[in-house]
């Protein structure tokens, strides 16, 4: 049999365009009740609920292919314009409960457009991540030979969460990939050749393959084809591992420190604040001394004070890390003309300053305010931080290691992290303030990422948190050493030579042509094939 032969040819239907017919499925083929209406959107909404509890804080892992499953059932069974809006809908709920932590903190300071912090990514996101997934699945069920509408399907949903996610620049919201569901799973070492975007690519090909044969259950066909994906993704994961250069590390040797004052949010900017955290911090710092790493890192705007205006105390931080004969990256802020900065700096053994890192991925509606000139009008947009992004990646050199400042959410970009490992980074160190969501699955999501990010580029990665959670991360993807949510503590180990991976090579820019291409191929080759 040539290929394609079986490709399964559903009753024919108008599509609403005038002389047109188009491929649909039996279910989109009959007529339609009130209850087969809405039934599509209560079967979506639920799996939208199962993915989100594949997240932290409930953890719940398995549940993102069978939320995964639920859509793709939903969408296998409509046309393009309502796969739309039910996988919108969808979106919706899954990021409404995703992003719940957005405005835990910051929500209060634009009250009472607080709500708007959560609402506004997940319409969002749920248009792009989900509700444009949906239409490329229902036009795939109309155009693409019947053994490869799942991985049409499948390779969709994973292009749409890079789009979402990367691909719209700075407004992109990175939160919610299915693929950091697995950063300690199983498929982990996935991520180390196909990153995040490739390994919620795999995560869905069961999952699609298994709805579409439950959807047409009366193709004997789509079985096997379903079998054949678990055996598929069975075989690639195994092979992964095999391969997986993470697996034998070389024992690391350089010492580090993050130090975690535990400092919550309301405290921070209160008045006697900046006393308390030098003190804290400081004190923190001699006793993680006691280990001598090579390398101490404080949280993100820890001083949140303009340390350029203020030598006195850039003199005091220069002896501190000369007195602990270590690296000292102090989370701070800095002025300038051109506006504000959040800034790691940098002060090494030697008591002199060794570099100022300026964040460059700057968190829209938080830290800067996206079309300022048309939005600036707005009252509550006052109250919205006017940072300034940096430029270049501040890569430092301590005793032989190169270590990438990371600030808060740029560990969440994948392609950002990944440029700085191609510029030279053996070692990755983030600061982050998540103190501003308390004690909300966003501290948990965040950690989460940065395994991710150390699976992906095969670098070690040393994480600072204000609050928690702080810690050491091994290429594999393991916490070799971590804090508690809301600890006052100093995390201390040790972290060694980075390993490859294809990944590394890649990025997520060709992962996310490839998925557009294994969607487009299938897709067009009815035409081609009459062509």
């Amino acid at each position: 049999m040539r290929f394609g032969e079986g490709v399964t040819r559903w009753p024919q239907a108008a599509d609403g365009a005038a002389g047109t017919k188009a491929n649909v499925s039996p279910a989109e083929a009959k007529p339609r009740s009130a209850v087969s209406t809405l039934v599509p959107f209560a079967v979506a909404a639920a799996g939208a609920v199962l993915m989100a509890l594949a997240f932290p804080k409930t953890n719940l892992a398995p549940l993102a292919p069978l939320g995964a499953a639920a859509l793709f059932w939903t969408w296998f069974g409509l046309r393009p314009g309502r796969a739309l809006l039910v996988g919108w809908l969808a979106g919706s709920v899954f990021f409404t409960i995703n992003y719940a932590w957005f405005g835990e903190t910051a929500g209060a300071l634009i009250a009472p457009f607080g709500f708007l912090l959560t609402l506004g990514p997940a319409i969002g996101d749920g248009f792009f991540g989900f509700g444009l997934a949906g239409a490329l699945t229902a036009y795939a069920v109309r155009c693409a030979p019947r053994p490869l509408v799942p991985l049409a399907a499948a390779a969709a949903f994973g292009f749409c969460e890079w789009l979402r996610a990367e691909g719209l620049g700075q407004l992109g919201v990175p939160f919610g990939s299915l693929a950091y569901t697995q950063a300690a799973g199983p498929l982990a070492p996935l991520a180390a050749f196909v990153g995040c975007y490739g390994l919620t690519f795999v995560i869905c090909v069961p999952a699609a393959y298994a709805a579409y044969a439950l959807r047409f259950r009366e193709t004997p066909e789509a079985w096997r084809d379903a079998l054949s994906a678990f055996a598929a993704v069975a075989a690639a994961t195994l092979l992964a591992w095999i391969f997986w250069p993470a697996r034998t590390l070389a024992a690391p040797a350089f010492g580090v420190a993050a130090v975690q004052g535990d400092i919550k949010q309301d405290v921070k900017f209160a008045p006697g604040s900046f006393a308390l955290a030098r003190e804290r911090y400081e004190r923190l710092s001699l006793e993680a001394g006691a280990s001598h790493p090579r390398l101490i890192v404080w949280p993100e705007t820890v001083i949140p004070v303009a340390l350029n205006r203020m030598p006195w105390l850039q003199a005091q931080f220069a002896q501190l890390a000369r007195a602990l004969d270590a690296e000292l990256a102090v989370g701070t802020l800095e002025s300038a003309p051109a506006g504000d900065y959040n800034v790691l700096y940098f002060f090494n053994a030697r008591g002199t300053l060794d570099g100022v890192y300026r964040k460059r991925q700057l968190v829209p509606f938080a830290e800067h305010l996206p079309f300022a000139a048309l939005l600036g009008w707005i009252p509550w947009t006052q109250n919205i931080s006017h940072f300034e992004s940096g430029e270049g990646d501040g890569l430092v050199a301590v005793d032989g290691q190169r270590f990438a400042p990371i600030v808060c959410w740029e560990s969440a970009f994948s392609g950002l992290v990944r440029r700085d490992a191609r510029d030279g980074a053996s070692a990755l160190l983030v600061a982050t303030d998540d103190a501003w969501f308390g004690t909300t699955a966003g501290p948990y999501q965040h950690a989460q990422i940065a395994q991710m990010r150390a699976i992906e580029t095969g670098r070690w990665v040393v994480r600072a948190a204000s609050t928690g959670i702080s810690g050491i991360i091994a290429p594999d993807g393991r916490y070799t050493a971590r804090s508690q949510l809301d600890e006052q503590t100093v995390v201390a180990g040790s972290i060694g030579a980075p390993v490859p991976t294809l990944y590394d090579e890649l990025g997520p820019g060709a992962i996310a042509l490839g998925l557009a291409l294994l969607y487009a191929a299938p897709v067009a080759w009815r035409r081609l094939r009459r062509a």
